[in-house]
C-alpha cells in the first residue's frame, strides 16, 4: 500500500464516523486554542507594558540625591548638573519636584484638588546640551515630568501652546503647562492658552497643554491596574517652573532629577558613571542617593512575562495531553473494529510497516484537522481577548500557531503509535476469527 492509498483510507474512515471524529478532535481544538490565546495574551500584556515604559521615556535615567550638612539641607543640584553635562552621552538634565501639600487649583467656578482627581503639581525645567556642547538652550524641550509618589518619567508632547522655557525657570515666571485631563476638567472645550488659573491663590498663566498619555490598557493583574492608574495620573497634572518650589515647599531643595541620554544603549554606561560620582560627594551617614532607569524595569518585566508565558503555556498544554490520550483511545477502538480487515490484509501479504503507516496517517490526519480548527478558534479568541483586555487588535505570533500545529500532528504520531503497532502485531489467524 502506498501513501496515497493510506491517505484515502484514512479520509474514508474519518468521514464514515463524523461524530466520533469530531469529538476526538475537540480535545486537540480546545488545547491548541488555549495555548494560542494564553500565550498571545501574555505577549500582548508585555507589549502594553513596554508601551507604558516607553511612554515614560526609554532613554532617561531617574536619580535622587539628598545631603544634610551642618547648616541644614544642601542643594546638590548644581553639582549634579555640572557633572552630568560633561558626560558625552548625556543630552540634558532636569529637576523633578512635587508640591507636597494638597494645593487647590481654580479656574473661575471650577475647582480641582487632590481629593477630586488632581494628579498633583509638578516642578520641571532644567538644562539641555546644545549641539555645540554649550549649556543652556533657549529651545529647551521638556526632558522629564513626573512625581515622587508614582516615580513616573515621560517625554511629553505639546498639543497646543508651548512648553516651559529656560527663561521661565530662570525668572520664576508664573506660568504653567497643563496635562490633558486637567485642561479638559478646568476648561472643557474652551481654549486654555493665556487663561489664568490659581494654585492656592497664586495666579499662573497657562502657556501650553500636553497631549494625552493615559490611554494605554495593560492587563488585569493588580500591578497592571496600578500602572493603568499611573498612566491616567500622567494627564492629571500641572507643570510649573522648578524654581517655584520655594513658594510651595518651604524652600526645600529638589531631591529628584532626570538625566536624558542619547539612546537606550547609553543608559548602563551613564548610570555607572553617575553612581560613582554620587558615592564620592554624598556621605550616606548624612544623606542618600540612588539611580535607576526604565531599562531595568523592562528587563524585569520581560523575565516575568517569559515565566508567565511558560506557566500559561504549560497549563494549556495539559489540554493537548488530554486530547492526545483521547486520540489513542479512539485509535484503539478503531483497531478493534477493523481487526478482521487487518487479518485479511496480513493474510494476503501486507507488511507490518504498511499497517503502522495506515493507522499513523489516520491519527495524524485527525490531529491535523483538529489543529487547523484549533488555530482558527485561537485566532478568533485572541482578537476577542485583545479587544476586551487591551482595547486593541491582538494578533497571535505566527510562529506560535505553526508550532502549535506541528505539536498537534506530533501528538497524532505519538499517541497513534501504540494502537498502530498493536494492529500490525495481530496474528492473521487470530484476527480472522474476530467477530
Amino acid at each position: 500500500m502506498n501513501i496515497t492509498q493510506a491517505i484515502k483510507m484514512a479520509v474514508k474512515s474519518i468521514s464514515s464516523n463524523k461524530g466520533r471524529s469530531a469529538l476526538t478532535m475537540l480535545g486537540i481544538i480546545i488545547g491548541l486554542a488555549a495555548v494560542i490565546i494564553l500565550v498571545s495574551y501574555a505577549q500582548g500584556q508585555n507589549a502594553a507594558l513596554r508601551a507604558y515604559y516607553e511612554s515614560m521615556g526609554n532613554n532617561t535615567i531617574s536619580l535622587y540625591a539628598y545631603s544634610y550638612g551642618n547648616s541644614g539641607p544642601q542643594d546638590v543640584g548644581s553639582l549634579i548638573y555640572d557633572y552630568c553635562l560633561q558626560l558625552d552621552d548625556v543630552v540634558g538634565v532636569t529637576p523633578n519636584g512635587y508640591v507636597y501639600s494638597s494645593p487647590t487649583i481654580k479656574y473661575e467656578s471650577k475647582t480641582l484638588s487632590q481629593n477630586n482627581g488632581s494628579g498633583g503639581i509638578m516642578m520641571g525645567g532644567g538644562v539641555i546640551v546644545s549641539p555645540s556642547g554649550g549649556g543652556y538652550n533657549e529651545d529647551y524641550p521638556q526632558i522629564y515630568l513626573g512625581n515622587d509618589k508614582f516615580g513616573l518619567c515621560n517625554d511629553y508632547e505639546i498639543a497646543k501652546g508651548r512648553d516651559l522655557s529656560y527663561l521661565d525657570v530662570e525668572k520664576s515666571n508664573q506660568v504653567c503647562v497643563l496635562g490633558a485631563a486637567t485642561a479638559e476638567y478646568l476648561f472643557s472645550f474652551a481654549d486654555p492658552i493665556d487663561k489664568t488659573i490659581t494654585v492656592d491663590g497664586m495666579p499662573f498663566r497657562v502657556i501650553g497643554v500636553y497631549k494625552s498619555k493615559g490611554n494605554t490598557q495593560i492587563g488585569g493583574r493588580e500591578e497592571d491596574q496600578w500602572m493603568q492608574e499611573s498612566m491616567k495620573q500622567l494627564d492629571r497634572m500641572i507643570l510649573l517652573p522648578s524654581t517655584m518650589t520655594r513658594y510651595f515647599n518651604n524652600n526645600d531643595p529638589i531631591q529628584d532629577y532626570v538625566v536624558k541620554v542619547r539612546d537606550a544603549g547609553s543608559i548602563a554606561k551613564v548610570t555607572t558613571s553617575i553612581l560613582g560620582y554620587l558615592s564620592g560627594i554624598i556621605d550616606t551617614n548624612n544623606g542618600y542617593y540612588g539611580v535607576n532607569s526604565n531599562e531595568e524595569y523592562l528587563q524585569q518585566e520581560d523575565e516575568a512575562t517569559a515565566m508567565q508565558q511558560r506557566f500559561l503555556g504549560g497549563i494549556a498544554a495539559i489540554s493537548l495531553l488530554v486530547g492526545g490520550i483521547g486520540i489513542m483511545n479512539i485509535m484503539l477502538v478503531t483497531v478493534t473494529e477493523r481487526t478482521r480487515e487487518i487479518g485479511i490484509r496480513k493474510a494476503i501479504g501486507a507488511e507490518r510497516r504498511s499497517i503502522v503507516t495506515q493507522f499513523l496517517i489516520e491519527a495524524s490526519m485527525i490531529c491535523g484537522i483538529g489543529g487547523i480548527v484549533g488555530i482558527i478558534v485561537g485566532y478568533l479568541g485572541t482578537l476577542i481577548v485583545g479587544k476586551l483586555s487591551f482595547n486593541t487588535i491582538l494578533i497571535p505570533n505566527p510562529g506560535t500557531a505553526v508550532a502549535a500545529f506541528l505539536v498537534s500532528v506530533a501528538l497524532g504520531i505519538i499517541f497513534g503509535l501504540y494502537p498502530a503497532v498493536k494492529a500490525s502485531g495481530l496474528q492473521p489467524v487470530v484476527a480472522l476469527r474476530a467477530e
